[in-house]
């Protein structure tokens, strides 16, 4: 019979079980051109219902710069002093890795390597990394396949990027480019990627491929919102097995993946 102590002990220092339902915010762009004041605005609605935590699509510093990398970076550590309860989980963009020293860095500050994966609960994501070309590598084919096998009972699979690399693929679609091989291999639900600060949905196969919106860089073309340009961020519930995704804007519209396309909000167009 174990001593009381002991089980005491145990009890303190297990982990909290992950509840079987929860809900997480994912967040575009921070840079690209970033906007003042914009991206504390989308933390602010992101966490204002406290998700169980925060991923990131990159470009999280301006960068480009190797002399002014580490300035940057440590203005992005204040800006999150208010926020670190929340454990966020970034993926490398383009402005956040340019060179080794970058890449020195951005593992520093957000405390993972260039590509990496999450569980939690029922869910399990794999971030990629192209941050330095526009498709993805052998090795991160490669490393996206070994981990998707090892995690293949999870009932939830988001792949993660910063480059939509998929995006050319998907708008032809093509069914047989090796990304969506993998997908569709091993039950990926979501694909998901910034860098063009457009909202833009597509299914093939039933893989759900998503660019998102700017959390914070610039908006380009018509900067309507019906055309997918605007602020904000996609909130994430799950419950078992089931995800329900909406995209929240920072003009106060919330709408479901489903009403997004490939040009925009769909209006029967």
């Amino acid at each position: 019979m174990l001593p009381r102590l002991f089980i005491l002990w145990l009890a303190l220092w297990a982990p909290a079980p992950v509840p079987e339902s929860f809900h997480f915010a994912i967040l575009g762009d921070r840079t690209g051109e970033a906007q003042p004041g914009v991206y504390e605005k989308v933390l602010q609605a992101a966490t204002s219902d406290h998700p169980a935590f925060v991923l990131s699509v990159g470009d999280t510093i301006q960068g480009l710069r190797d002399e002014a990398a580490v300035g940057e970076w440590q203005q992005w550590e204040r800006l999150m002093q208010p926020f670190r309860k929340y454990a966020f989980y970034l993926a490398p963009g383009n402005h956040d890795v340019w060179s080794e020293g970058s890449a020195q860095l951005f593992a520093e500050h957000a405390g993972k390597p260039l590509h990496y994966s999450v569980d939690y609960g029922t869910v399990h994501i794999t971030v990629l990394d192209n941050s330095r070309a526009e498709q993805f590598s052998a090795g991160e084919l490669s490393f996206l396949e070994q981990d998707l096998k090892a995690h293949a009972d999870a009932p939830v699979k988001f792949i993660v990027s910063h480059r939509p690399s998929w995006l050319i693929n998907v708008l032809t679609r093509d069914t047989d480019f090796p990304l969506h091989r993998l997908a569709r291999k091993y039950g990926v639900n979501y694909v998901v990627a910034g860098h063009v600060h457009e909202m833009l949905h597509f299914r093939l196969e039933g893989v759900e491929y998503v660019s998102l919106m700017s959390s914070g860089g610039h908006l380009r073309a018509s900067g309507r919102y019906e055309d997918g340009w605007f602020f904000g961020y996609a909130g994430v519930a799950v419950q078992g097995g089931m995800v329900q995704f909406r995209v929240h804007g920072l003009n106060g519209r919330e709408t479901s993946l489903g009403e997004w396309g490939s040009g925009g909000i769909l209006t029967g167009k």
